[in-house]
């Protein structure tokens, strides 16, 4: 198989964007495929707080719109394209194919996929239009806007309950919004979330509509059991159904987890030869954007090891 380029990365969130920035510094020819453009998750979210270097916070515009400035200074290459499959020999010394939806294939040495993941959306009114304005999917990103504030959690898995623990350092208030009338988180956190003052569980209830014109004002919410509907007054809501990794293309390619997420070694080595995964699509503890920029540069670090060895056997 020719090799055409040294490194094919798919995805141009924070993970694909540092990746593509370590791979030129190290000339290591690249390329970034992504089917819309810079950005990822990042671009949803209206204010980054927590990533170090910048303690007045920056919007997850601007911080992208820097991160594809650094990259393209040292030469990064970005081509529109949605990858369908990826084909691959059994040892270092065969390189990749990837192969594209318009039917196009590119060959490379070594790929980093860094294709992200999406948190579950409710699909009720008003999510779309308040998201990055009172509807948030992250806590730990957004909790901190929320002071002596009232907000509300959907959700009653272990990181919904984890996510509205954190929230009572902040919040004057914290309701969590779960469809039945038990939790599905593990015991240890039911028992903290019982014993916190701040928060207050509605059982059998569900989310019908968030409201507000520039900011949450309210979620319209209904008890299943009894029927009866009322607006809650919030200024945030915080949904935690889960989210689901953008993988489906790797499947029975490369080695997943129950969720989908692609399992990784520590230097971000896959289950198959020259195939490395970083930041949300990866099978690991924390997504960040600090997360997702370290996996970045040890999945460009592994891949220019791997390549030289496999050049030198």
């Amino acid at each position: 198989m020719p090799h055409k380029r040294p490194l094919v990365i798919i995805g141009s969130g924070p993970a694909g964007l540092t990746a593509a920035l370590y791979a030129s510094r190290a000339r290591m020819p690249s390329v970034i495929l992504d089917k819309t453009g810079p950005g990822g998750q990042v671009l949803s979210t209206d204010r980054v707080d927590n990533y170090p270097g910048f303690p007045d916070g920056v919007s997850g515009f601007d911080l992208v719109d820097r991160m594809t400035a650094h990259a393209e200074k040292f030469g990064m290459e970005q081509k529109n394209g949605e990858v369908i499959a990826l084909e691959t020999g059994d040892d270092k010394a065969h390189g990749v194919r990837v192969m594209l939806a318009d039917g196009e294939g590119m060959e490379a040495r070594a790929v980093i996929v860094a294709t992200g993941a999406t948190h579950n959306r409710l699909g009720i009114p008003g999510e779309r239009e308040l998201a990055g304005r009172g509807v948030s999917y992250c806590a730990t990103c957004d909790g901190a806007f929320f002071r002596d504030v009232p907000v509300a959690v959907v959700g009653g898995g272990d990181t919904a309950v984890q996510e509205a623990l954190f929230l009572t350092r902040f919040a004057s208030k914290v309701y969590i919004i779960h469809r039945r009338d038990e939790l599905r988180a593990v015991r240890i956190l039911q028992e903290q979330a019982f014993e916190n003052p701040k928060i207050e569980f509605l059982w059998d209830t569900v989310a019908e509509s968030v409201n507000g014109e520039n900011s949450v004002s309210s979620v319209s919410i209904l008890n299943k059991k009894t029927n009866v509907r009322a607006d809650l007054e919030v200024e945030g809501l915080f949904i935690f159904t889960g989210i689901h990794p953008s993988t489906s293309f790797l499947k029975g390619n490369l080695e997943l987890d129950n969720s989908g997420f692609i399992i990784t070694d520590e230097w971000m080595r896959t289950s198959r030869p020259m195939i490395y995964a970083a930041g949300d699509c990866r099978s690991k503890p924390l997504r960040q954007i600090v997360t997702a920029v370290s996996d970045g540069a040890t999945a460009v670090y592994a891949a220019e090891h791997d390549i030289m060895q496999a050049a030198g056997s």
